[in-house]
């Protein structure tokens, strides 16, 4: 990719967000190229630069262009709110070149038309523009795009699966979306699926806009629980001992295929896999006939995937919504997220997550003595799934397990 203005690749997270917008763009408009001659096919604004770029913003429409910064997502700290805003007050009001200086410009020497604009056009059928997510370095990552109309209101946000895995996820987060339409959920706002498909071999999601950009107002500790008792009751609730679960079954599986797929001589990670496998054997066998009940968990409850405005609590990104497991995972999952993102060293955040799950589970009506074994199965299930993406591999900032949350499952469990 070339940029116009300062768009010289730098290294380290620079040089990994340049190579991927690289990759985005030539899937994304095929047949197009920042670097011939051509008829013009889209320009971009890189934010904050082409360098560092983390969202590229339609460059013909001052309207658009701001819409697109405000109303994307929502930054967690004031900070980030106030560079938000700045960015797009200056694009709105057409003072730009002060904090946006590069360009990305896609030129076609052919027709063109093969694009994502014109296929979700065609898809939703009305006429739209997008801007595109350039996200961290991480196995699941994705091109996530949002559609505005000519005015700048949002119509919706479009994922795109390019590889087996965020294929799959494509697809699961399509059946939970579906799945959730046909639920009555009064405590929580969900996005409703616009289209759903596949174009030129990629996985194709697209699902209506949140009001994300509404007044936020606090929530309550009642509220997040209440709601995360209805999403775990969306799929209707079970019981029984974990030893004989379908959850520990399905759980058993995947550990088993992760053993498969990691080769003994492959260093790190078989080590991992082989700590992680015999900790759940041990976990599983000390805790054969606890009694449990089973529901539905998000999968990714964090701060950064909702929002609490007036009428309504906001969730979104159902990618990992799965049905029939301990109840409260969603609680464990959000309190351990939380403290990672305020900064909490991750190992000792576990530590913490682990202590408190007494308190973070006594809404759920967990067994009495049961909720550190259920903290504990929430890491199997978590560690499970970072080593089965490879997020080590794909660079991940938390990828390498063995690091912060393996030491102390492992340690947990050989006190039971």
């Amino acid at each position: 990719m070339t940029a116009v203005g300062t768009a010289a690749v730098d290294t380290g997270d620079a040089q990994l967000r340049g190579q991927y917008l690289r990759e985005v763009l030539e899937l994304l408009y095929p047949g197009c190229s920042t670097a011939t001659e051509g008829r013009r096919v889209v320009e971009y604004l890189a934010i904050p630069d082409a360098r560092r770029c983390k969202l590229l913003v339609p460059a013909g429409s001052r309207r658009v262009a701001a819409a697109a910064v405000r109303r994307f997502s929502e930054p967690q700290g004031r900070l980030g709110r106030l560079k938000r805003d700045a960015v797009a007050m200056a694009l709105r009001s057409g003072a730009w070149s002060t904090l946006v200086r590069d360009r990305v410009r896609l030129t076609s020497r052919e027709g063109g038309t093969d694009t994502v604009d014109h296929f979700l056009s065609t898809a939703l059928g009305t006429p739209l523009q997008v801007s595109i997510h350039i996200g961290p370095v991480r196995a699941n990552r994705k091109p996530v795009l949002q559609l505005l109309d000519p005015r700048g209101g949002t119509i919706g946000f479009a994922k795109f699966g390019v590889g087996p895995l965020t294929r799959r996820l494509v697809r699961a987060e399509t059946a939970a979306l579906s799945a959730l339409s046909h639920v009555q959920l009064p405590e929580i706002v969900v996005p409703s699926i616009l289209h759903a498909g596949q174009w030129r071999g990629m996985q194709v999601l697209v699902q209506s806009a949140l009001p994300v950009w509404e007044p936020r107002v606090p929530l309550s500790p009642a509220r997040l629980q209440r709601a995360m008792a209805e999403v775990a009751g969306a799929c209707g609730l079970t019981q029984g001992w974990l030893a004989t679960s379908p959850y520990w079954a399905d759980l058993r599986n995947r550990l088993c295929q992760l053993v498969a797929d990691t080769p003994e001589g492959s260093g790190r990670a078989a080590i991992e896999v082989a700590q992680l496998f015999e900790a759940a054997r041990a976990l599983v066998e000390h805790a054969a006939e606890l009694n449990l009940r089973f529901g539905a968990w998000h999968g990714d409850w964090a701060p950064w995937n909702m929002a609490n405005v007036a009428e309504s609590l906001l969730i979104w990104d159902w990618e990992r919504f799965t049905p029939g497991v301990p109840l409260g995972f969603d609680a464990v999952h959000h309190d351990l997220q939380r403290q990672i993102q305020d900064g909490v060293d991750a190992q000792t955040a576990v530590e913490s997550t682990v202590r408190q799950a007494p308190a973070l589970l006594a809404p759920f009506d967990v067994a009495p003595g049961s909720a550190e074994i259920v903290a504990l199965l929430y890491l199997v299930d978590l560690a499970t799934r970072y080593l089965s993406d490879r997020q080590a591999e794909a660079g991940a900032r938390l990828g390498v397990t063995g690091t912060w949350l393996l030491p102390v499952l492992i340690r947990k469990v050989r006190s039971l």
